[in-house]
């Protein structure tokens, strides 16, 4: 069983977190502490996948 670490979609570092083959996330919050920012991902089969959160809307009254 093969592992790897998670490396932060913005600067490129590893984080503290590993994955495995068989390892399954959906809507994690992967905080760098390199670069101080947390993305969302997704993971399987280790193909990690940036979730883009959309922007906020402001309200109408």
């Amino acid at each position: 069983m093969s592992t790897e670490w998670i490396r932060c979609p913005v600067c490129g570092n590893k984080t503290r977190d590993k994955i495995r083959e068989d390892t399954i996330l959906r809507n994690y919050p992967l905080y760098c502490p390199k670069c101080r920012q947390e993305t969302l991902i997704e993971v399987a089969n280790l193909k990690i996948t940036v979730i883009k959160e959309p922007d906020a809307q402001p309200q109408s009254r």
